[in-house]
């Protein structure tokens, strides 16, 4: 794509959904940063992004003025100070460091497989809260990564307790978690059960996760009673830290 049809693009494109174009093309320059990456050039955002250079520059000086990028000494961009207090005070809405990674800890030593917390973000699941597990052979999920929510038993969990309709999620919500082994990634097991708040709204479904050499099926369905427990647990923990009713909890499920 040359400059000119990049440029005319960039000004034909449409406000969808009433949405503002300005800060939607700034929301897609501070996603074009993958984990992992400290800084980028100009070009490889503007690549990313879809934007033409001087759009992606306006906008990252206009970023920059608020702390949300910041332009190195060999002129390549990085995300600023405020783009991390954002994921600072999100996580700060789910008490990660006083309720959540201690719970999720707590589980791993019990078990010795890898723990995290998944949220449903829109049509995505989020992992926000991950605890490695002992083994040398273990599964690495990467947090803040959107994956789908249809695939692997967090993501099932959180629709079956959202009320999607369907023979699984029935199933699921009558015995209280899911497993799924392969289902998104080939060689992963994982089993998850549902964590609520006050009221009974659904928070986050908690995840045991591992190589399926070693979480076969009858292993999986042997951990589900204390996945359930440790979620029932952190729904509990997590009511009576906003001094709300108790939360829902679900019966432990017996083979």
């Amino acid at each position: 794509m040359t400059a000119n049809v990049k440029a005319s693009k960039d000004a034909q494109t449409p406000e969808a959904s009433g949405g503002v174009i300005a800060v939607t093309r700034a929301l897609h320059l501070l996603e074009a940063f993958n984990l992992g990456e400290s800084q980028l050039s100009l070009a490889e955002l503007s690549r990313r992004s879809n934007l033409h250079k001087t759009t992606v520059l306006r906008l990252a000086r206009t970023l920059a003025l608020s702390g949300y990028m910041v332009q190195r000494e060999n002129g390549e961009w990085r995300l600023g100070p405020a783009a991390g207090w954002l994921g600072a005070r999100y996580q700060a809405g789910f008490d990660v460091q006083n309720e959540l990674e201690p719970a999720l800890r707590a589980l791993a030593q019990q078990i010795g497989e890898s723990t995290a917390f998944y949220v449903r973000e829109g049509n995505l699941r989020t992992c926000l809260v991950r605890v490695e597990g002992p083994q040398a052979l273990r599964h690495h999920a990467r947090i803040g990564e959107g994956l789908p929510l249809d695939q692997g038993s967090p993501g099932r969990v959180l629709l079956a307790f959202a009320g999607e309709p369907g023979e699984l999620y029935e199933l699921i919500r009558k015995r209280g978690f899911h497993w799924s082994i392969g289902e998104r990634e080939s060689g992963v097991s994982t089993v998850s059960a549902p964590v609520f708040g006050m009221h009974w709204r659904l928070l986050g479904s908690l995840c045991i996760s591992g190589p399926s050499s070693r979480l076969p099926q009858t292993r999986l369905e042997e951990l589900a009673p204390t996945v359930i427990a440790a979620a029932n647990k952190l729904s509990y923990v997590l009511a009576a830290s906003a001094s709300t009713p108790q939360p829902r909890q679900m019966a432990s499920w017996h083979p």
